[in-house]
């Protein structure tokens, strides 16, 4: 089968980016292939799983420069430590999207780390992000997971793997940080036109940035809709697409509290929950401040017209927010108040968030029992239940919005043990699942389970580097 890749990244910002080759893969081994996104690709699942095999592991790309705020602290000089841009593939659908590895080896922008990565972490971005795209949430897509046959060095001996994932492109905050940094305002320029000819195009860099703060507010109250946490929003984790990318310590949250956190090196709660929006803005913050010398020639009106722009942030987030909270609760008009007295309810009684809104469609249809036994206390749920159903809820259009199986913290990690250890059974149940997530099925009320509680309580998870 010939494919056909372009080089639109490395033609159009030479400077950003650097040819490299995967580590030669001896003995690949497939464990995952996404048979409907190869397929939406243009590629045949039967050649990818035969002669096609070590496409998807390694071969000659380019690893992409970018800086990034990382927890505050900002780096000039990220990059691709231990990823490639293969390049850019036209799918069967005519998309134009980017091939890329994580795991396939050290490249330049590697600093200590040994470029590689372990079976675990390269299941887990699997899972979460489709997962993530059966929820209908902008993300990066899996295409496979393939094993090395390596041994990666953590804390223990791991298999090495490779994961390959598409995405509309890996343009980050971080990749307009690093243009700028560089001081040629050119570069930063065919940068632009280079996001712009990808994701809008005819607009302005300032237009660019305005789209991008729309589709950053709507993707961020997407994930809060259904509990998800990043983890690890560093500028260099946000893309200019509006698409969730890099499923690290990331997680789902589980009885509702806005300070929840479960990365292992967020050791502060900068990317808690509830903060998500705050750091959301911060990021987008950082991103005008590299594009200002495209605003205007003058300073002082560049930042005018950033701020302006910059300032629309919470007002989209709120309205999208809110959006979708009416959606869950299936009614319309003000719902603020409603909201957060449920909330309050929820936090003071350690309430499942995923539980609670699947089981609320129930009280709509007048079974009020699973949702309010899920509290201790019953006289405030009820008060609220009854508030709420003097609106007159929708309850398909809950059904349609709020999931019923989500890829749950305790579920991933047992299948990832699993299918460390050569049993990838556990893993395709949990994708059976969370691929199809709304609307209870037969034979699937393990999935909708929430963790028992001492395992939540101690729950960490990690950036797998």
């Amino acid at each position: 089968m010939n494919i056909s890749l372009s080089s639109d990244f490395a033609t159009a910002v030479p400077e950003m980016a650097v040819s490299w080759e995967a580590v030669p893969v001896a003995e690949p081994e497939l464990l995952l292939l996404n048979e409907p996104l190869a397929e939406e690709l243009g590629l045949a699942p039967a050649w990818l799983r035969g002669d096609g095999l070590p496409f998807l592991a390694g071969g000659r790309g380019v690893a992409q420069a970018y800086a990034g705020h990382q927890f505050g602290g900002y780096s000039p000089r990220l990059g691709d430590g231990r990823a490639l841009l293969l390049g850019e593939l036209t799918g069967a659908d005519g998309r134009l999207r980017d091939l890329h590895l994580k795991g396939s080896g050290r490249t330049p922008f590697a600093r200590g780390g040994d470029g590689l990565a372990a079976v675990g972490p390269m299941l887990r971005e699997y899972v979460v992000s489709e997962a993530m795209h059966a929820l209908g949430i902008p993300t990066t897509r899996s295409l496979a997971v393939v094993s090395t046959g390596a041994v990666v060095q953590r804390e223990e001996p791991l298999a090495g793997a490779v994961l390959a994932r598409v995405a509309s492109s890996h343009l980050r905050v971080g990749s307009f940080q690093y243009a700028r940094n560089t001081g040629d305002v050119d570069l930063l320029r065919r940068l632009a036109d280079l996001a712009i000819a990808r994701h809008h195009p005819g607009s302005t860099p300032l237009e660019l940035f305005d789209h991008v703060v729309a589709a950053q507010a709507s993707l961020v109250a997407r994930w809060m809709h259904v509990g998800f946490i990043h983890g690890v929003m560093n500028t260099d984790n946000m893309t200019i697409s509006g698409e969730t990318i890099d499923y690290g310590p990331c997680a789902f949250m589980e009885a509702y509290d806005p300070s929840t956190t479960y990365s292992s090196i967020d050791h502060r709660g900068r990317y808690a929950f509830g903060n998500q929006p705050i750091v959301a803005e911060w990021n987008l913050a950082r991103l005008a401040e590299a594009l200002l010398p495209l605003f205007a020639d003058d300073q002082d009106k560049a930042v005018e017209l950033a701020m302006e722009v910059l300032g629309t942030f919470s007002t989209r987030f709120e309205e999208a927010w809110i959006g979708g909270v009416r959606r869950k609760l299936g009614v319309s008009g003000d719902v603020k108040p409603l909201l957060k007295d449920l909330l309050v309810l929820m936090h003071e009684n350690h309430v499942d968030y995923t539980s609670f809104f699947h089981l609320l469609g129930k009280a709509a249809r007048g079974d009020a029992e699973p949702a309010r036994s899920l509290f201790l206390d019953l006289a405030g749920v009820d008060a609220w239940i009854a508030r709420w159903r003097e609106l007159g809820p929708d309850a398909e259009e809950m059904d349609r919005v709020n999931p019923v199986y989500i890829p749950r913290n305790h579920l991933v990690e047992e299948a990832l043990a699993a299918g460390a250890a050569g049993d990838l059974a556990p893993l395709h149940n949990l994708l059976e699942a969370v691929t199809s997530p709304y609307g209870e099925r037969p034979g699937l009320q393990h999935f909708a389970t929430p963790a028992p509680q001492d395992f939540s309580a101690t729950y960490r998870t990690f950036c797998g580097t």
